[in-house]
């Protein structure tokens, strides 16, 4: 999930260039430091200096044997793939999550970071669920950069013209919804435009809160199947969520997450419901400047099924950190990726870039009275998702914790969503296409909720 709500770039000749263009050999800097490269998506350029001075010239100054250059481009998923087909690229492959990575594991494409993971000690450092995701046959090839939850971002001051408060279950939520378009605004907004696998967190939200944690990690072990009927029930009530205008309404296909977090700065809507790494995007509409900092806030989103612990949490990760298999500086790309996993670079990158630093870690120290704005909500969001998280109230974000094939299945679970295809025959090739990915290992095991 690296960067939905992004304008893409298109990918042509000129792309595949840029990638085998660079090198992941043993290059040196005027000072004879060996050069790390690491290619990033196309942040802004207020995000571009946090990166540079948090990270890049942090680490530079931590060490004397590398040193770390960040190149940034928004189509760095097909840049990275054209590079390692030909055995080049960077030293830190930075991807859209461990089903990602997992499908260049397969091909001999990232280094095993077991030995480092020992070293540093990532999994004694690591939350469970956030480290085992990245292993394959008990092996770990990526690590996660940051937590995120799939909840409801909402505008005070709308609730507060339609004379509702904040809801607390899914029948408020859906009852304010109504309420919105009655009143002419969107029921909520939100959208996949530029960005297919957005749809993934709309069906993980339902298979979380309808199905349950505990039934989708049922089916990620084979236990049952994914036709059984709970998880029928969740894709069949994510349509019926579609067809109600519950998601961005005829604006699905029209709409990213920077112009849906604008329309509820501008209180068109009541809601965005999303994962938690837009709020990188809110600070562009809810600012100092504008005033309306305070007007913005954030829920889990309420469970359709009443029985499931309240709240529950869709764990996943925005992106994945490995490294190449071909960098001839894997010691140093190791040392960059330790150095990310660490409270003291959450705290700082956390400052002037909420949501999209939360490191996964088990003892996530962040306090919330040391930061202000969307930060200060951020941090408190991502402190709740953690103690939910350890106490076992969590589900699973596709692109995260499914094999990919799977993952790419539930992108396209808006055939359903449309009335193309039927929730029995999308479920079908689901169950089909994991069965052959679970025959090849390629399940990564992950702890087993509460329920």
């Amino acid at each position: 999930m690296a960067r939905p709500g992004m304008k893409t770039i298109g990918v042509g000749l000129a792309c595949g260039m840029l990638a085998l263009s660079a090198c992941s050999g043993s290059s040196s800097s005027a000072d004879g430091r060996k050069t790390l490269e690491l290619w990033f998506w196309g942040a802004s350029p207020a995000q571009q200096k946090t990166m540079q001075t948090v990270l890049v010239d942090e680490f530079n100054q931590s060490q004397s044997e590398y040193d770390l250059k960040v190149t940034y481009n928004n189509a760095v998923d097909s840049n990275i793939q054209v590079a390692l087909s030909a055995n080049e690229g960077p030293d830190i492959v930075y991807g859209s999550g461990p089903s990602f990575a997992s499908a260049y594991v397969a091909e001999g494409k990232l280094a095993d970071m077991t030995p480092y993971a020992e070293k540093y000690g990532w999994q004694d450092r690591i939350l469970e669920p956030m480290y085992e995701s990245g292993t394959v046959d008990g092996k770990l090839y990526s690590l996660p950069n940051s937590l995120l939850n799939i909840g409801v971002f909402y505008n005070k001051e709308v609730l507060d013209k339609l004379g509702v408060g904040v809801p607390t279950t899914f029948t408020e939520l859906t009852d304010i919804m109504d309420k919105a378009a009655a009143d002419g605004l969107h029921p909520s907004v939100t959208g996949n435009k530029g960005w297919k696998p957005v749809n993934q967190n709309y069906a993980s939200l339902f298979l979380t809160h309808d199905s349950g944690g505990k039934a989708v990690y049922d089916a990620l072990q084979g236990k049952i199947k994914w036709t059984d009927p709970k998880i029928a029930q969740a894709v069949t009530e994510s349509a019926d969520f579609y067809e109600k205008g519950y998601l961005g309404g005829d604006d699905y296909q029209n709409l990213d997450f920077t112009e849906s977090m604008q329309l509820l700065s501008k209180g068109e809507s009541p809601f965005f419901i999303g994962p938690t790494l837009a709020y990188q995007f809110a600070g562009d509409y809810f600012n100092d400047s504008a005033g309306n900092t305070a007007d913005l806030g954030f829920i889990p989103f309420p469970n359709v099924d009443t029985s499931l612990p309240d709240p529950s949490y869709t764990l996943g990760s925005t992106a994945s950190l490995s490294i190449n298999a071909s960098s001839q500086n894997k010691d140093g790309a190791a040392e960059v990726i330790d150095y990310m996993m660490s409270n003291s670079f959450a705290e700082q990158m956390n400052k002037d870039w909420p949501g999209y630093w939360a490191v996964p870690l088990k003892n996530f120290d962040l306090d919330p009275a040391d930061y202000t704005g969307l930060s200060k909500s951020f941090v408190q969001s991502m402190k709740d998702t953690v103690e939910g998280v350890s106490a076992g109230n969590y589900g699973f974000y596709a692109g995260t914790f499914f094999p990919p094939a799977t993952a790419a299945d539930f992108t396209d679970i808006d055939s359903v969503w449309l009335g193309t295809q039927s929730t029995s025959d999308f479920l079908k090739k689901v169950q089909s296409d994991f069965e052959t990915e679970k025959a090849k290992g390629l399940v990564p095991p992950v702890p087993e909720p509460a329920s």
